[in-house]
């Protein structure tokens, strides 16, 4: 059996950063179909994420996007990956790791300074909803907005070549 694309990305050498994943055509819609790994820690040397900030973030950034103006109609997908060093983002459209940084550092600007309940914890909204923590949530968007978005460079727009 092949490796999926995402097993080929050496996890050794990946620090934090908005990496093009993949990109195809929708076979039904003919639509092309863009995922964004927006890494938040480096894998196997920084600690991941705890899943009651992951299941927090994972609402807030998937109600920001579903409601920012410009990509509620090309956001697809927003939620964790398992190993929980980041996020995966899907969008429709040709897009590069550059045509979404805005977007991406608005969104945990949105995490960061978020006030009040989070939406969808409630028990008929979520299968887990007790499952969250708001501040830690905070410190995390914290963290990837200051060590990372803010000074984000093309080194942490693409993965390193082999």
């Amino acid at each position: 059996m092949e490796k999926i694309a995402s097993f080929t990305v050496n996890h050794l050498v990946l620090e934090p950063g908005i990496y093009l994943s993949r990109q195809d055509v929708d076979p039904k819609t003919g639509c092309v179909v863009t995922t964004f790994d927006l890494r938040m820690t480096a894998p196997n040397r920084e600690p991941v994420m705890d899943t009651d900030a992951v299941h927090a973030m994972e609402h807030l950034g998937a109600t920001f996007l579903r409601n920012d103006p410009t990509w509620r109609d090309r956001t697809i997908y927003f939620g964790p990956m398992g190993c929980r060093t980041g996020f995966y983002l899907v969008m429709f459209g040709d897009l590069t790791s550059k045509d979404v940084v805005d977007p991406v550092t608005r969104m945990f600007e949105f995490i960061r300074d978020f006030e009040g309940d989070i939406p969808g914890a409630a028990p008929r909204d979520c299968g887990n909803w007790h499952d969250s923590n708001l501040p830690m949530a905070q410190w995390w968007a914290r963290r990837y907005l200051d060590g990372t978005l803010y000074g984000i460079d093309e080194a942490h727009l693409s993965y390193a070549a082999e």
